[in-house]
């Protein structure tokens, strides 16, 4: 009797591991894909924002950016009565991380440390000593570089800021460096001006600083801080109060719009705004997709220092 029911439990044993060995066969698919699910959720929940990785995602994030970094720069200035004095970085920071959740890259904390000199005589403007600019951003990039990555974008929400960035950036060249710095800037087609034309309420070409256009990407990235009823209580209009022909001078700005205030708050609208910001942040995201896979940049700049020891 022992002996049968010994033979009897080899049997079930045998018998009920090669069903499990079978019912694993038939739900190995399931699981690969449940398990290829659950990476898929955990990488998508990645922060794109710097300050947001933990030091544990840090090589992980490093990876699905291809090392590339967007750098937004902003700038704390007055924007007419109606409208916040972060609003370039308030647009420039919304621009990065909706395009970032197009195209994965790791966007720098909040950077306001740019060119803005000429507001220095309103309320809110933070402007710094033209050394200590430079030197904040040399170094911030250095720094960018230092964690690991070899590729920084440059997006800037501010009007005078492009000609810093670009020198600085041509500047890059004075000495060799493990990385390349990009300055993303979108352009406007035919068909893109047709449709902002077609929802504009003012002149475009008074339409400078804090009038229908930027406005209208504020109101439509944050409503809440927007006050169009106040958008008429200064002029933004051009005083034209020096005129010199084909020179330039730094109080070019301040004659002109001593309110610092170009156009006509006052005529925004969330269409516009929508607009606008979609199209850059479209752009900056097919940017970001093309950078990433750019291998030419870095190996150009290797070759160019190989040839400048000669």
């Amino acid at each position: 009797m022992r002996t049968y029911r010994t033979r009897f439990s080899i049997s079930a044993l045998y018998l009920s591991k090669r069903l499990s060995m079978k019912r694993i066969t038939v739900l190995f698919p399931a699981i690969c894909v449940a398990i290829f699910i659950c990476l898929q959720a955990t990488a998508q929940k990645l922060p794109a924002r710097w300050d947001e990785i933990t030091a544990a995602d840090w090589n992980n994030a490093l990876t699905k950016s291809n090392k590339t970094c967007v750098l937004p720069i902003g700038i704390l200035e007055k924007h007419g009565p109606h409208v916040p004095i972060g609003s370039d970085l308030i647009r420039v920071r919304e621009y990065a991380l909706r395009a970032t959740q197009k195209e994965y890259a790791v966007v720098f904390p909040d950077y306001f440390y740019g060119q803005i000199n000429e507001a220095k005589h309103q309320p809110g403007v933070f402007a710094l000593p033209e050394r200590v600019v430079w030197d904040l951003l040399e170094n911030t990039c250095d720094e960018i570089a230092r964690n690991g990555f070899d590729k920084i974008i440059i997006v800037n929400g501010h009007g005078g800021n492009p000609e810093l960035i670009k020198y600085f950036i041509q500047t890059r060249l004075e000495k060799q460096r493990n990385y390349a710095v990009y300055f993303f800037q979108p352009s406007a087609d035919s068909a893109f001006n047709k449709q902002v034309a077609a929802l504009r309420r003012s002149d475009a070409q008074g339409d400078q600083h804090a009038g229908e256009r930027e406005t209208s990407e504020v109101l439509y990235f944050r409503p809440d801080l927007v006050q169009l009823d106040s958008a008429k209580n200064e002029s933004g209009k051009n005083l034209h109060r020096l005129d010199i022909p084909n020179v330039y001078t730094a109080i070019w700005w301040y004659a002109d719009f001593p309110n610092h205030y170009a156009g006509e708050g006052d005529k925004a609208t969330v269409a516009l705004g929508k607009l606008v910001a979609d199209h850059t942040i479209s752009q900056l995201a097919d940017a970001i997709k093309a950078i990433k896979s750019d291998n030419k940049t870095l190996m150009l700049q290797k070759e160019f220092f190989d040839r400048v020891r000669k």
